[in-house]
Formats: structure tokens, C-alpha cells, sequence
């Protein structure tokens, strides 16, 4: 697994701990370093990830709200919709992450941590956003 995808995990568990707990994410990304083995230089590109989808949450929210046809997001598991929320943000406010490759990783994390069904449903949302950014 190379260091972006790790990155992008740690997100993933951060994303999802601060939503059980209805904290803020990064508020919980410290303790989620300092009580589980995370790989240290994994940390800067999670935080990068962690403090733009931070600061972009209701943007982010809306967006993925638009391109999800007949999905609320409160309807998504909660992993589905933090892979997405990853994808998207990678998407729309970082240049060195290609489209295709944001939509890719969120497939392949959605394989090992999501239901069977997850990777297709994340892939046409992702698509949808992908679409809508360049045209």
C-alpha cells in the first residue's frame, strides 16, 4: 500500500471516529495517532486531507448532495460517505491528485472496508462529481 493510500485510511478513521463521536476531525486526529499504530509519515498528507475537508464541509457536502441522485447523505453508511468526502476534496482542491486517480484509491479502500456493493455506488458518485467539475 503505498503512503498516499495510508494517508487517505488515517483520514478514513479519523473522519469516521469523529462522527461517532460528534467531534470535530481535528480534534480527533491527535488521539487517533497517538492510541493506534499510524505510520509517521502518513501523518502530513492525512492532515493536509483532514484539515481541507475541514475547512471545506459544507461545500464538500453539497456537491457530493448534488451528484448522489436519490442519496441523502445521512442515508450513506458512514464510511461510504467519508471515502467520498476524501475523493472529493482530493478532486476539487488538490492539482496534484488526477480525477481518476482520487476515484480509483476511494474503490480500492472501499473494497477492503466496505460492503460489496460500496465500490460501485462510491465509483457512479465519484463519477458524477468527476463530470460536473470538468464540464
Amino acid at each position: 500500500m503505498g503512503m498516499r493510500r495510508k494517508s487517505r485510511v488515517i483520514a478514513l478513521n479519523t473522519l469516521y471516529q469523529s462522527e461517532i463521536k460528534g467531534v470535530e476531525p481535528l480534534d480527533s486526529f491527535p488521539l487517533l495517532c497517538e492510541n493506534f499504530e499510524v505510520n509517521q509519515k502518513a501523518i502530513p498528507y492525512a492532515s493536509v486531507l483532514l484539515e481541507g475537508i475541514s475547512r471545506n464541509w459544507m461545500p464538500l457536502n453539497d456537491l457530493i448532495a448534488e451528484c448522489a441522485k436519490n442519496w441523502r447523505l445521512d442515508r450513506m453508511s458512514i464510511i461510504d460517505r467519508n471515502i467520498i468526502r476524501i475523493a472529493v476534496y482530493e478532486m476539487c482542491y488538490l492539482d496534484d491528485v488526477p480525477p481518476r486517480v482520487a476515484i480509483n484509491e476511494a474503490i480500492e479502500i472501499a473494497k477492503q472496508y466496505c460492503t460489496d456493493d460500496a465500490p460501485s455506488f462510491i465509483n457512479g458518485i465519484l463519477d458524477a462529481v468527476r463530470l460536473k467539475k470538468t464540464g
